[in-house]
This record gives C-alpha cells, structure tokens and sequence, in this order.
C-alpha cells in the first residue's frame, strides 16, 4: 500500500500541470539565438572600427614602406617610379637637415627624462602623502596634459613674446635694445620649446608615478619604519624598486613623446632656424611645397624604425611576465 502511493505521488508529481507546455518543449538553460539584426547590429559595431583601423592605420603603414622606393610628386599613381634606395641614400648623405633633426630628438628625449620625470615621480610622492587638497593639486597639475599642443604653443608664444610676454616683462629685456627673442633666436628657441614640453610632460609622469605608488603594498612601508628607516631611505631601498614596472612604461613613454614630437614646434615656428626635427622633415617632404612624398616617406621609415627598436624589446618583455603570471 505505502510502495503503491509513492509510485502514484511520483507520476503526478512529473505531470506537468493543466495548461502547461509538454516536458520536451520546455526550454533548456537560458540560450538565445541571435536574430539577423542583432548579427547585423554586432557586425557593423566590430566590423566598421576594423575596418577604419586597417584602412588608415595599416594600409597608410605599409603603403609609407613602399613609397620610401620610389620618387612620387603626388599627381597620378602612373607617375610612382621605383628607385630603390636613392632616397635613403640622399638623406644620410646630402640632407644637412636630417642629422640636426635626429640630433634634436635626441636632446628632446634626454631633456624630458632629465627634468619633467624626476619632477613628476618628486609631486606624485608628495601628493601620495595623503595632503590636504591633493585632488586640486592633481588637477592642477594634469590641466597641461588635457590642453591639446597647439593650445599650450599658443600659450608659451604669449608668454615668449619678446614685447609684451610674461618672461620679458619680468627681467626688463621688452625695451629697444634689450629685446630677446625667445622663439627667433637658434640658440634659444629649441631650449624654450623644450620648458613648454616640460611643462605638459610633467603632469603626465605625476599621474603615471601616482598610480603606480598606489600599488605598493602599506605592509613595506610599515614594515620599513619598524626597522628604523627614514622617509628617503624607505623611498630609495623599499618604495623605488617596487616601481620598476612604472619605471618601464614611463621610459617607453619619454622615448615615443620624443620622437613623435611635432605640434608644438609647429605652432612656434614651424620647425625652422634651429627647432627641426624629423616628424618636422617628414611634414615638409610631403605636404611642402616640393611635395617629395617618396622622399618624405623614407624619413617616415626612419622614424618609424627608430620606435620600434624601442616599443619591440618592450613588448617582448611585458608578454614574457604575462606568461610567466
């Protein structure tokens, strides 16, 4: 009698109830099929950035590669004749621009990590500090990294300027005869482009310093004090070497902000009397009046070959730790 009534409370229990749908047509888990418009939907939000990127990015690339061979005025495709490395050869051997162009880049490279990264990495420990008013500080000092280049070019040229700027009107030298001009002189002009860079650059390595202070564990620097360590020994033996990775990526940073440098001395002066610089060569070349594209494209290899030395080694480095995590 019990065995008989639990076979029947069973089988009514797996009736489905009145009304309901039969046990086989009942929906497993919670899939759902894509409809044709949420495919096209998809399709066009990953297909057209794709698309954009390959077109502007890799063709435009590998395009600049292939016209670095040839001579080009940019009328007319039947117009591109081959020539090989003609171009590559003029450049290091009768450009008397380029050598002075690389040579700037290089200053320009030093002077950003001599100067605005050490004074960066200095205000980010301090405003690790937990101050008062560290989000206004912050904001202060990040206001150049916001500013587009041409904005800030147009801002040091007030300043520089010879009859009324700031810098002039302070040490008196806007008065006939005194005048100096900050931006026309080729012993100084490069010198004030680079304060104007260091200016923004600054603001930029604070933050990037700041995040990477963010991830030292609080245990080190407690652990630091216990041992009787001061605050600059307990920045250069514990707090320091923790931020190697940071140390990195600023580094890589520095070297690509000077390479590509270019905005900034064009608003000044256009990279005249003093102020060249590569991308600078590259611009002329190609949009200049000569319009010398396979010329001005073989530069851009140059350039182009320079970063990578720097961006490959630091690629490699950063998927070797990825593994090994």
């Amino acid at each position: 009698m019990t065995t008989q009534t639990t076979k029947e409370t069973r089988e009514a229990a797996t009736e489905p109830p009145p009304g309901a749908a039969p046990a086989d047509k009942v929906p497993q888990g919670h899939r759902r099929l894509l409809t044709r418009r949420d495919r096209l939907a998809l399709g066009l939000m990953a297909g057209l950035p794709t698309i954009l990127h390959i077109a502007l990015v890799w063709v435009t690339a590998l395009a600049s590669i292939a016209l670095a061979f040839t001579t080009w005025d940019g009328i007319g495709f039947d117009a591109i004749k081959w020539v090989g490395l003609d171009n590559f050869k003029q450049l290091f051997n009768d450009n008397p621009q380029f050598w002075p162009a690389l040579q700037h880049n290089v200053i320009w490279f030093v002077v950003l990590i001599v100067i605005p990264t050490p004074l960066g990495l200095f205000l980010a420990v301090q405003l690790d500090k937990k101050i008062r008013f560290s989000r206004v500080y912050q904001t202060a000092f990040f206001l150049p990294v916001v500013l587009s280049m041409a904005v800030i070019g147009f801002v040091w040229q007030l300043i520089y300027n010879p009859d009324t700027g700031l810098i002039n009107s302070l040490i008196g030298a806007n008065e006939p005869g005194k005048y100096i001009d900050w931006i026309g002189d080729p012993d100084l002009n490069l010198w004030a482009i680079l304060v104007a860079a260091s200016w923004r650059h600054t603001g930029y390595m604070m933050i990037l310093y700041l995040a990477g202070l963010k991830g030292v564990d609080p245990s080190l620097r407690e652990a630091s004090a216990l041992d009787g360590a001061n605050e600059w020994q307990t920045f250069k033996n514990v707090i320091f070497p923790t931020l190697r990775p940071t140390n990195t990526v600023v580094l890589v940073v520095t070297i690509i902000e000077a390479l590509r440098a270019f905005d900034l001395v064009f608003v000044f002066n256009k990279g005249a009397q003093g102020t060249e610089l590569l991308s600078i060569l590259v611009t002329n070349n190609i949009i200049g009046e000569s319009s010398r594209i396979g010329y001005g494209s073989a530069i851009a290899v140059v350039l182009l070959l320079i970063s990578l030395v720097v961006i490959i080694p630091y690629l490699v480095a950063t998927f070797r730790k990825e593994r090994r995590a």
